[in-house]
């Protein structure tokens, strides 16, 4: 087995390449470096700098590799920027899977594992998500990621693509000091972004109907969910590997804002 991680230099990809590695699988890393830092992949990783919107790219990377298993997770993934630029992110996440599905396809290509999110869900009114919930996401990034499960689905209906699409909900975290989240996008890094420059944590909301009043979130440790993509990529190894799955990972218990920044404070 040969898997192709595209995104595979960012920050959750890399923890992925290790995980995968670590396992002993034999893996290629697809990244435009856009947001990703080839030093965060361990040594002896090949890497390709390119786009999955390059189609011929895709093609020579998948021949000359002889890739038996794409693990997907290049897309862009800021809510805010997806409100402000629509078209970017469906061009390049929707467009950007498009085009590599028909790579895959044509390669003879039979597994398959989306990086989905618990952005398809929206804001369900339900104690606890399942993967039953209602998908109805608010914002363009959601419903980029909800478009891109109904595009592999059906790739692998047509194609006898077996398929996995994972929904996670807010990761965490980092597996050694070279893979972590270099961005202050998220509230971890948030919260020490303002701590390293002696500033209080913000929080935005405390009217929630919850004991502290803030927001509460199912928070996972991005080394978990890397284990969750390895699992995903050898369940597709199977014998009987066949059809689609579509599998929600997170710790199933709620942290508010206020208590992780006690937590980290």
């Amino acid at each position: 087995m040969t898997w192709l991680i595209t995104g595979g230099a960012g920050y959750i990809g890399a923890h992925v390449a290790r995980a995968m590695t670590d396992a002993g699988e034999r893996v290629l890393v697809l990244d435009d470096l856009s947001a990703g830092h080839p030093a965060r992949l361990p040594s002896g990783i090949p890497l390709v700098e390119g786009s999955s919107l390059d189609g011929d790219l895709l093609k020579r990377v998948l021949a000359e590799h002889a890739v038996t298993g794409v693990v997907h997770l290049a897309a862009r993934k800021q809510v805010g920027e997806s409100v402000a630029q629509p078209t970017r992110y469906y061009r390049e996440n929707v467009g950007g899977l498009t085009t590599l599905l028909e790579a895959v396809a044509e390669a003879g290509i039979k597994r398959f594992v989306f990086s989905s999110s618990a952005a398809v869900y929206g804001n369900p009114d339900v104690d606890l998500i399942t993967e039953d919930t209602e998908c109805a996401p608010v914002n363009p990034y959601g419903e980029t990621k909800l478009a891109g499960e109904w595009l592999v689905r059906a790739a692998g209906r047509a194609h006898g693509i077996a398929t996995v699409c994972l929904r996670y909900f807010n990761v965490a975290g980092a597996a050694a000091p070279e893979l972590a989240d270099t961005g202050v996008f998220n509230i971890v890094p948030m919260v020490f972004d303002r701590l390293t420059r002696d500033e209080a944590p913000r929080i935005f909301g405390d009217d929630y109907p919850t004991p502290d009043g803030t927001c509460i979130r199912d928070y996972i440790h991005v080394a978990d969910l890397a284990e969750a993509h390895l699992a995903a990529a050898r369940r597709l190894t199977a014998a009987d590997a066949s059809g689609d799955l579509t599998v929600n990972i997170g710790r199933g218990e709620g942290v508010s804002v206020r208590e992780l920044i006690t937590v980290i404070g």
